[in-house]
């Protein structure tokens, strides 16, 4: 063999045993290393967002460990203020478990060489354990859920005002469903939950909303009565009933049911019938001889009917309605006036001076002597203002010791009318104080005839004495006769 054969030789086993070594080397190398990492995490390795590079399990379970220690549990009201309860307060603690262990086991420490480069996410499972009665009092304990700091909500109610009746808009406070919060913060702790935002349902809210229907049309109901305007066709002004009279008669119940106090009613309705009624009041009078005498009694004038006016009132109260009308009447007058009704289409009668004047539209059409009740036996005409009740043609008046046949009858005052007396040949003068009728108001016949054809009934009678005198006769006490005077209650009192 030569020399150069024998040394190539010894090269090729000698660079042959250097490979050899090498490949040993790293084969030793390769094996070491997945044996170091069968015990350790590869690099770039994060369990549950905390790196444990290259740690052991002991070491990773001390690192998450530590991570839970430093656990914060944040709340955050609705009003967007936080509050923080940390770990150690709750003894908040990881306890350990396989979970690290396997993850370490499944992650394939041979193919090292591949998986040893970039960040490894991983998700674990850590079990943790916390004190729930320490949370609980860390929770109540919140400056946000003490007394001080909360406000109940407020259910929308119906108020009175100056103007009359509103909603009060409900309040919804922020007075949180505290045991809720408790079980919602347990359940985010439980789970590792570092974050509980709480929301309008986690907060006890008014059980009556502003918008509540059954609200707002108890508040139309109550409205309706004080948009209830009545106005009245009545006296010279006029009369108005509005909510300025209607908020004092009606009572709002706990339901917002409205109660009318009918006393209240009442009142209203008499003092209407106080103001306007007529009946009987005592007028002053312009007489024909232009000088002015006070009249009372008779039977004209205005009268409200005073229960069907309540029970008018009592209907329209709640319609909500400007309603325009009159008083409900049980009796008229010819002129809308508390003072003055009588119109200037009238008839009058002066019994002093024994004559009589009809007036139609403010002129004289007919005037006449006459004959009035003969007053020296009681039987004097009644005087008051009346009303032409109704005429009749061809009557025969019949009293106790008297039968009379007349031509027009025209009656005004029960049974006392104007008539015709063909029996009489003279008018006027005192004939009434010794020689006057059983009262009636006796006429020349061609003056009666006249009358009774202009005259029209429901045309207002004024009747007056200019002196003072005493009417005791039946039909001066039934027709309300001004100078009615009762003898038999007279006798009583004495």
């Amino acid at each position: 063999m030569s020399k150069q054969k024998s040394t190539a030789k010894v090269l090729l086993i000698v660079i042959g045993s250097i490979v050899f070594f090498l490949l040993v080397a790293l084969l030793v190398c390769y094996y070491f290393t997945a044996s170091y990492y069968a015990k350790h995490f590869f690099p770039g390795t994060v369990l549950n967002g905390v790196s444990v590079d290259k740690m052991t399990v002991e070491e990773a379970e001390d690192k998450v460990a530590q991570e839970v220690a430093d656990y914060i549990f944040t709340l955050e009201t609705r009003e967007g203020e936080q509050y923080q309860i940390i770990g150690p307060d709750i003894d908040y603690v990881y306890v350990p478990g396989t979970e690290i262990s396997d993850i370490l086991d499944a992650q394939e420490n041979y193919q090292w060489l591949v998986k040893r480069s970039g960040k490894k996410e991983l998700e674990l499972e850590v079990t943790t354990t916390f004190d729930e009665k320490k949370l609980d009092q860390q929770i109540a304990s919140l400056a946000c859920f003490q007394s001080n700091a909360m406000k109940s909500p407020q259910d929308a109610y119906i108020q009175e005002t100056t103007d009359g009746y509103e909603i009060v808009p409900a309040v919804d406070g922020n007075l949180v469903k505290l045991e809720k919060v408790k079980e919602m913060a347990r359940e985010a702790v439980h789970t590792g939950t570092d974050y509980l935002v709480l929301t309008d349902k986690d907060y006890k809210k008014p059980e009556v909303k502003t918008k509540d229907k059954q609200l707002k049309k108890a508040l139309d109901n109550i409205n309706a009565y004080l948009h209830t305007t009545i106005q009245y066709d009545v006296g010279e002004q006029g009369e108005r009933l509005d909510q300025s009279r209607i908020k004092d008669w009606i009572t709002v119940q706990d339901d917002y049911s409205v109660i009318v106090d009918e006393t209240k009613v009442d009142s209203y309705v008499q003092y209407l019938a106080s103001k306007y009624n007529t009946y009987g009041d005592v007028r002053k009078f312009k007489t024909s001889e232009g000088d002015t005498v006070k009249i009372g009694g008779g039977d004209y004038g205005w009268v409200i009917d005073k229960e069907k006016e309540k029970a008018q009132i009592l209907s329209e109260v709640q319609s909500g309605k400007t309603i325009q009308r009159e008083p409900v009447f049980n009796q008229t007058a010819v002129v809308k006036s508390e003072n003055y009704d009588i119109g200037d289409t009238y008839v009058e009668v002066d019994y002093t001076n024994q004559h009589m004047y009809y007036y139609e539209k403010g002129k004289l059409k007919l005037d006449t002597d006459i004959v009035s009740g003969n007053v020296s036996i009681h039987n004097g005409s009644p005087d008051g203002i009346y009303k032409i009740v109704y005429k009749e043609r061809d009557a025969t008046l019949i009293g106790e010791d008297y039968e009379s046949d007349v031509g027009c009858f025209m009656v005004f005052a029960y049974n006392v009318g104007f008539h015709d007396a063909s029996w009489r040949n003279e008018f006027g003068k005192e004939i009434y104080k010794t020689s006057g009728s059983h009262g009636c108001i006796n006429m020349p016949q061609e003056k009666a005839e006249k009358l009774y054809q202009i005259l029209q009934i429901g045309t207002p009678v004024v009747a007056y004495y200019r002196e003072p005198v005493e009417l005791t006769a039946e039909n001066a006490k039934i027709s309300n006769a001004y100078s009615y005077v009762d003898k038999s209650e007279e006798g009583n009192q004495q």
